[in-house]
């Protein structure tokens, strides 16, 4: 309770400090995530509209114009990182228990559809017509284009693989937020995985601290987005986070209160960090929220719903990562 209200009054405090900068501010060149907007980062792959941290999800999101995938990993009894959310597969799965405590054959056999309602992510007790895709990962029913693994819990490496092409938002989860341990151990598996895969084209975050700084010290090449207390020194103190910061990625709000505005932003840029902006529940994922960010010069957005953020951009011509367009902050 302490803590959240000490964010509140960080909040409140940051939106009056932010008022005196300057409502464009030179961007810093030698970080390319600067340049990458504005991004469609499709969150969980879009989970109001596709089973959250599938394959499917993510195929479809990408088929539809995301420029990112947004993610959040786990990993395995027998040391494998998996895309799932939550410490324990009830949420999203038919199964139940600790991902930590099963091995990678026992995760792939659960079905990651089987409580995705369209509109709603994952949502428990409805009747079954409610769930479209339940049983998807059998075949039962077949969906056209993809395949029954599509609707399995993927390891991150089938994932890098599969887009190889695609920039890839990785955040480290743990099975609670005391169990710092779990959080390293995942960070450990993650930074061995992308050192053999070669790619840097990730962003990798956690709202655990001392498990992203553990991570940075094995692979330093990564880039970073900030964990709760760093972004907490930046917003009250100016400290800079922990070298290899490309991106802040904050709410929308906080207990009501207005974290993006156009001022913070610009502040961030100053500063050569790019903004990416979260929904999850601090602002409806809609038009109008959305049209908001956009006019907050974020360069990248996490939607629920990526394919109404898609419309947006390209029916207003947003630029877009390689692609020229009009620039909503342009002075």
């Amino acid at each position: 309770m302490r803590l959240r209200v000490l964010l509140a009054a960080l909040v409140a405090m940051l939106v009056s400090l932010t008022l005196t900068v300057p409502a464009r501010a030179a961007t810093a060149p030698e970080n390319p995530w600067l340049q990458r907007r504005v991004m469609n980062m499709a969150h969980s792959g879009g989970e109001d509209e596709a089973p959250m941290n599938t394959m499917y999800a993510f195929k479809r999101a990408v088929r539809l114009g995301a420029d990112d995938i947004e993610l959040d990993v786990q990993s395995t009894k027998d040391g494998h990182v998996v895309v799932i959310h939550n410490a324990t597969v009830d949420q999203t799965t038919n199964g139940h228990g600790y991902v930590v405590d099963k091995t990678l054959g026992q995760i792939k056999q659960l079905d990651a559809a089987y409580w995705f309602v369209p509109g709603h992510s994952a949502e428990h007790g409805q009747p079954a017509s409610a769930y479209p895709l339940r049983g998807a990962r059998h075949g039962h029913p077949k969906v056209p284009g993809y395949q029954n693994k599509d609707f399995e819990i993927p390891t991150l490496k089938n994932v890098l693989q599969r887009f190889p092409n695609t920039p890839i938002n990785i955040e480290i989860k743990g099975t609670s937020d005391s169990d710092v341990a779990s959080y390293k151990r995942t960070a450990a598996l993650l930074a061995a995985l992308l050192d053999k895969t070669g790619r840097t084209d990730v962003i990798v975050t956690s709202f655990n601290d001392e498990a992203l700084a553990y991570f940075h010290s094995l692979a330093s090449q990564i880039p970073l987005a900030p964990g709760q207390n760093e972004l907490l020194q930046y917003f009250l103190f100016g400290v800079r986070p922990m070298a290899g910061t490309v991106a802040l990625q904050v709410p929308v709000t906080y207990s009501g209160i207005p974290v993006v505005t156009k001022s913070f932003v610009a502040r961030a840029h100053a500063d050569g960090y790019a903004v990416h902006v979260w929904f999850s529940g601090t602002a409806p994922d809609d038009a109008a929220t959305y049209n908001a960010m956009i006019n907050a010069c974020v360069d990248g957005l996490m939607p629920a719903k990526p394919t109404l953020l898609e419309s947006i951009l390209d029916s207003r011509g947003i630029e877009r990562p390689g692609q020229p367009g009009v620039d909503p902050c342009a002075d």
